[in-house]
């Protein structure tokens, strides 16, 4: 039977290799089922999700709910065009204002493509709003962001892995580094064109890089002083991952972007939050998309939070992620490990060089446990929220079993 698995195995690689864009770095290993903070491979070996598709599936995977909730959206209506209204898209906007306390909700498929619409929409905010003159609006990110792979999204990245070859580039962005409020006020203070700041609350794809305490508020201080919307993109960590709902709750941001755990993994769905002031700028026709919106998307994504909410994910991230790191950091003070890191169950764990952490998660995986490299030495560990201790406790084991004879 293993030998027969395997051959299955093997084909399926063959598939991937000779018919796939090779635009992704897969592991060795080929899933096929998800259960709650499991995933099982073709084999039939199980798994923990420790990345959760990068806080896509923070209500675990498959969640009854949402597969309930899918199957009798399917049934009824997945899809009609924007150019009529849905009652289920209708709903979702009530439930969000209702839920968030935001004036407007543009909902859209992924991410990128929400980040993509909030820069418009500071764009246009700049223009009609803030008087900017004509194609002058730009936009001030930080260094070493990540918000997808759009032509914008690598424009404004300082990622060569994402930009290279992929010129020429949009114009409007600058660039700041990350937690140093410093220049960004000396950017503001000499530029009347900025319309917004773009900033991630957490930098995920760089390494899970938490910025001080006071970082979000005094940049809020500064927006508003110098009269600049402030777009927190909440796509990765967003809705619980945080042990807040939003790790931006604290200081409210002229936009939220919102993604990936929005549907609990079941279907793209993302959107962007924001105020009068500005969603109301927007004119028919201006901005759209054919699946953004769509009365499956829109049902799911209530229950999704509804989910997060009801089971009070938010504090079980808090409690396990402070588990997590409490047992890790004698590493750290051993030297055996550069650091651990993290709030709630967005966390890392950095080793002392790139080799080391490539191969803890080869060993990680060879002891049932999923997860990946982002940057600098750094693993990104993210179970699902729903993980209870005395799972997060046997994962810490194939985890320290793993530090030990990496290290």
């Amino acid at each position: 039977m293993i030998k027969i698995m395997r051959g299955v195995w093997n084909k399926l690689l063959v598939y991937e290799k000779k018919f796939g864009a090779q635009n992704y770095k897969s592991m060795n290993v080929i899933l096929n089922r998800g259960e709650g903070i499991y995933l099982y491979d073709v084999t039939g070996r199980k798994y923990f999700d420790f990345l959760s598709s990068y806080s896509s599936v923070n209500q675990g995977h498959c969640h009854p709910r949402l597969v309930k909730k899918m199957k009798r959206q399917c049934e009824t209506l997945t899809l009609c065009s924007r150019a009529f209204q849905s009652e289920k898209l209708c709903e979702f906007y009530h439930y969000m204002n209702r839920m968030f306390k935001y004036d407007r909700c543009l909902p859209m498929n992924t991410g990128v493509e929400a980040g993509e619409t909030a820069i418009k929409l500071a764009r246009l905010w700049g223009y009609k709003h803030k008087k900017i003159p004509e194609n002058k609006a730009e936009i001030v990110v930080a260094k070493s962001n990540f918000w997808g792979r759009s032509l914008a999204a690598v424009s404004s990245s300082t990622d060569p892995l994402c930009y290279n070859n992929f010129g020429p580039y949009l114009p409007g962005f600058k660039f700041v580094d990350y937690n140093d409020t410093g220049e960004l006020e000396y950017l503001f203070q000499n530029n009347p064109n900025i319309a917004a700041f773009m900033v991630e609350p957490i930098q995920g794809e760089a390494g899970i890089k938490i910025p001080d305490k006071d970082y979000l508020k005094n940049v809020k201080v500064l927006c508003e002083l110098y009269n600049v919307l402030l777009i927190c993109d909440e796509v990765q960590t967003g809705l619980g991952r945080t042990g807040k709902m939003f790790a931006s709750e604290d200081i409210k941001p002229d936009m939220l972007v919102l993604g990936k755990a929005l549907s609990g993994g079941m279907m793209p769905i993302s959107c962007v939050l924001g105020s009068n002031e500005v969603m109301e700028l927007i004119d028919p026709g201006s901005h759209g998309s054919t699946f953004g919106g769509n009365p499956l998307a829109m049902s799911i994504a209530p229950e999704a939070i509804d989910i997060i909410i009801r089971e009070n994910l938010t504090r079980n991230a808090e409690l396990q992620g402070e588990i997590f790191r409490q047992e890790l950091k004698p590493y750290v003070e051993r030297g055996i490990l550069n650091d651990v890191r993290g709030k709630g169950l967005l966390n890392a764990i950095e080793f002392r060089t790139n080799e080391e952490a490539e191969n803890a998660v080869i060993n990680c995986q060879n002891n049932g446990l999923l997860t990946k490299v982002t940057r600098n030495g750094t693993i990104r560990m993210c179970p699902p929220l729903t993980i209870r201790r005395n799972e997060m406790i046997s994962a810490l084991e194939i985890i320290k079993t793993t530090i030990k004879k990496n290290c």
